[in-house]
């Protein structure tokens, strides 16, 4: 079967190599662990307790929306890098994968980035994934569609210097019903 693969912008790319670069320096004892832990979280990436070596890799699924190719591709990677072969999906409309070893980081991130999805802030202190209704588009009593607004407001804030350094998470949900509360 053939998948749609998305080519990977340079700045993912960069990122990408950075973490290889920083993944290296962390193994040479060249790094400081507080410094790759800015990093790693701005990207997506939790460190598990007492497991310095694995992690725990949080796939956005901007507006919920995910397509049978990207949900093939997130379960091949799965299968190849986590021990029980699990995904966990989140309330926020995301997809989390436990027990990934530092040293896969860069090759996970590059399979998600072609499956044309990100970890992107999707953890840390910054604009988290943007959530919506999952009938947003087509609910009966919907006042107006909210699927562009929100795809804007994704591309906008994603990278967004604004949105790298905040005090706390910030959580954004669309919603066009009035008599809706599931975003």
């Amino acid at each position: 079967m053939s998948r749609q693969k998305f080519p990977i912008s340079e700045v993912a790319q960069n990122e990408i190599n950075r973490f290889r670069q920083e993944i290296a320096g962390m193994d040479a004892g060249t790094v400081d662990e507080n410094d790759f832990k800015k990093f790693r979280l701005n990207n997506g990436i939790y460190g598990i307790r007492f497991k310095s070596d694995e992690h725990m890799i949080r796939i956005k699924l901007p507006f919920g929306y995910v397509t049978a190719d990207q949900l093939d591709q997130i379960a091949d990677v799965a299968e190849e890098m986590t021990p029980n072969k699990l995904l966990h999906v989140t309330t926020r409309q995301a997809i989390q994968l436990h027990n990934i070893k530092r040293s896969d980081i860069p090759d996970l991130l590059t399979k998600i980035h072609e499956a044309g999805l990100t970890s992107r802030e999707a953890c840390g202190n910054t604009v988290r994934n943007i959530t919506c209704d999952e009938l947003a588009g087509i609910h009966k009593n919907e006042i107006f569609d909210v699927n562009p607004y929100m795809e804007l407001m994704f591309r906008y804030l994603l990278r967004n210097p604004i949105g790298q350094n905040l005090p706390r998470k910030f959580k954004i949900a669309f919603e066009g019903c009035p008599d809706s509360d599931r975003a």
